[in-house]
């Protein structure tokens, strides 16, 4: 049980790493002073031996970096407490020949066959049943005696591998959750969790509302299993639970690796974003705001798809998210496609256009998942920048274009800073307030398919923005507008901050299903949107999923197609707004669709339904010049203008084509060089792109 003395100890001894790690200061930590280009490799998988083959062509492609060791602890431990690193030192000795730097993941994710033998109850315990051994990421992560075995292989990797040259950092697991855990153990930790939050039951029952078909708590014994639970606010609270699970577990990591490693290499952990076949949005199960708290620099996964399918929104926002996770500080990109699945095997040019778009978001370094493709397992149809021969094939070369460019170029991108005015506030506890009543229409329409919508229509438009979440440091006062999007669970606090911002002269733009509930999910009993209505100066009481509902009078421009309402529609009654678009039923009244309030020195604009793609970038564009956002490149999609300012102070530009075709731009900016051909260019002069190209430009500072 989770409350053991075993467990008891296990916690104590968390708490004393975590001490450590923030005794060894984080400045100590030497990042990379240029962008490294990498891999994961892992000899482990080869079946042949060519591990010096492999570094020789690693470094002839440029490539800088590679990642070890996170997924074969079975290998590096074959028995408990012997460890075989044999693996580990051809790779580290090939390497460091070779002048390629090595991240070292701790192979934690992955559980060895004779630690399930062992200890089946390592095993997780989800809502269908007991995990089975064989795939990836399923054991209880906080069960002690895999936090005993885990600690063991971790300081016995980091005490063999620290004092090699070529290490210069450490992966702590690998795109961790607390994979659904719902065990016993996790339950009566939950149950401890509540007690703390609620002293009182009479507290806890009013707060979730549990007098709801008889699911009332009268005693802390009869506490029940959430996982029949049909509470939002109970089910709520549990995922919350275990996002802290996870941001507990990868401290107790880090802790462990700074009480080991050599002062100067950095830690850092592979975050993963939601998947519906790609990276998406926001991680449901994972805070990472929280849990890269315990990392000297983030670091993520993104995965999209290329070809046709290519529009480098998944790139832009998988960075916005990883440079959001240490407010704004440059990050790491662990994992993304090389070829990926067959249908995501790269055009020509795209492989470069995609490596400098993740710089263009901040990535100081481009890390493929991986190397080589497998010849075994279930990844075998997962293609590397190699496939199973070995030998170099076009994904290889367009590699060494890149490598090339980024030995001349690497030092001067590194450490880009962003300067964005607008930000998107983003929340774990809406997402899981949202989703737990999706909208029942197009399959179901969760939170982050409302995120996404709007802030692609931004990224179209060539809007940079930050992302900012309830940990975020930094001043909303730094933006001159901000786009809250379905705020559905969200304190009066939080709501208050928000809009003392815009009272102090920022602008807000609120959409559909915000400050419904509180941060329990308990829907407020007021006129919604609750705290909202006063700053957006509307109110309403009703809502409908719309079915052929336009806008009256198509108030956007966007034309019959396109002025529609989709998704939810909310029937808006200005109180102190500006009526900006009504709805047009013939059965529904009028009811205002989309509001703008003058609040305090700030503005507040009311979103009341999800718009098209058009009209989104309609609404949100006026939104914009509203706010005072300056110096908006003149092009849109599929000509992507991404800006930032060197280490040397200079601005520049990332000009990128998502298209097939050819494009041609009118440089706006002061004079500079374009970095990739060194060529001069002045204001006005035409840039040309090749199809899926790219350009850099230096303004020349002067």
């Amino acid at each position: 049980m989770i409350a053991s003395k075993r467990f008891l100890y296990v916690i104590g001894k968390i708490a004393l790493l975590v001490l450590i790690g923030l005794h060894v200061s984080r400045a100590i930590a030497q990042l990379p002073d240029t962008i490294l280009f990498g891999v994961a490799y892992y000899d482990e998988y080869t079946p042949v031996d060519r591990v010096e083959e492999d570094a020789r062509m690693m470094k002839a492609a440029g490539i800088t970096v590679v990642r070890i060791a996170e997924s074969t602890w079975g290998t590096l431990e074959p028995q408990p407490g012997v460890f075989d690193f044999s693996h580990i030192d051809r790779m580290l000795a090939a390497m460091q020949r070779n002048g390629i730097k090595v991240i070292v993941g701790t192979p934690t994710y992955a559980i060895p066959t004779w630690l399930a033998r062992q200890h089946p109850e390592i095993l997780v315990v989800r809502r269908e049943g007991q995990a089975r051994y064989g795939p990836r990421q399923n054991m209880d992560i906080t069960n002690p005696e895999f936090r005993r075995a885990a600690e063991q292989v971790i300081v016995a990797l980091v005490d063999h591998v620290k004092d090699n040259p070529a290490v210069i950092g450490y992966q702590v697991d690998n795109e961790t959750k607390a994979y659904g855990n719902t065990g016993a153990n996790v339950q009566a930790a939950f149950v401890k969790e509540m007690q703390h939050k609620f002293p009182s039951l009479d507290g806890l029952n009013h707060a979730f509302g549990l007098d709801y078909w008889s699911n009332r708590i009268n005693r802390w014994e009869d506490f029940p299993s959430v996982d029949a639970s049909i509470n939002a606010s109970l089910s709520n609270a549990f995922s919350e639970f275990q996002r802290g699970l996870v941001t507990e577990y990868l401290a107790w990591q880090a802790g462990l690796v700074r009480a080991h490693y050599r002062p100067g290499q950095f830690i850092t952990q592979n975050f993963d974003l939601s998947w519906q076949g790609y990276s998406y949005g926001v991680q449901p199960e994972v805070n990472h705001w929280e849990a890269a708290k315990a990392l000297d620099v983030a670091g993520i996964d993104i995965y999209y798809p290329s070809q046709d399918k290519l529009t480098g929104a998944g790139i832009a926002f998988g960075g916005d998210v990883a440079r959001s996770m240490k407010n704004g500080k440059n990050f790491l990109l662990m994992e993304t496609e090389a070829q990926g699945f067959p249908n995501w095997t790269p055009y020509p040019g795209q492989l470069r256009l995609q490596a400098f778009s993740h710089i263009a978001s901040g990535a100081n370094m481009v890390e493929y998942w991986h190397w080589a493709t497998t010849a075994n397992g279930i990844e075998t149809y997962w293609r590397g920048v190699l496939t199973q021969d070995y030998q170099p094939n076009p994904t290889y070369d367009e590699a060494k274009t890149i490598g090339a460019d980024l030995q001349r170029l690497g030092s001067k991108l590194v450490n880009m800073k962003k300067h964005n005015q607008v930000a998107m506030y983003v929340s774990n506890t809406a997402l899981d307030g949202f989703d737990a009543f999706r909208i029942n229409t197009d399959g179901g329409i969760g939170y982050n398919q409302v995120l996404r919508s709007l802030y692609d229509a931004l990224y179209r438009m060539n809007v940079e923005v930050d992302l900012i979440s309830p940990s975020s440091t930094v001043s909303l006062s730094d933006y001159k507008l901000i786009l809250v999007p379905a705020l559905y669970s969200a304190s009066d606090a939080e709501i208050a901050k928000l809009n003392a911002y815009a009272k102090a002269g920022g602008h807000l733009v609120y959409t559909f299903k915000s400050g419904f509930s509180d941060e329990n999910t308990k829907v407020r009993y007021a006129a919604q949107p609750g705290g909202i209505s006063e700053a957006a100066g509307v109110k309403y009481s009703e809502f409908a999923i719309p079915e052929g509902v336009t806008l009256d009078g198509d108030p956007f421009g966007v034309g019959e197609q396109d002025n529609k309402v989709r998704w939810w529609m909310e029937f808006l009654n200005p109180t102190t707004a500006t009526v900006l678009a009504r709805y047009k039923h013939s059965s529904w009244p009028a009811y205002a669709a989309v509001t703008r309030n003058s609040y305090g020195k700030g503005e507040v604009t009311y979103l009341g339904f999800m718009p098209t793609d058009a009209m989104a970038e309609k609404i949100l564009g006026d939104a914009v010049k509203r706010a005072g956002v300056g110096a908006l490149p003149d092009v849109r999609f599929p000509l992507i203008v991404r800006s930032g300012t060197l280490q040397n102070g200079h601005p520049v530009h990332y000009f990128l084509n998502y298209s097939k075709d050819k494009q041609q731009l009118s440089y706006s900016y002061e004079k500079g060089s374009e970095l990739l051909l060194g060529k001069q260019i002045n204001r006005g002069q035409m840039l040309d792109l090749a199809p899926w190209g790219v350009a850099i430009v230096e303004e020349s500072g002067q």
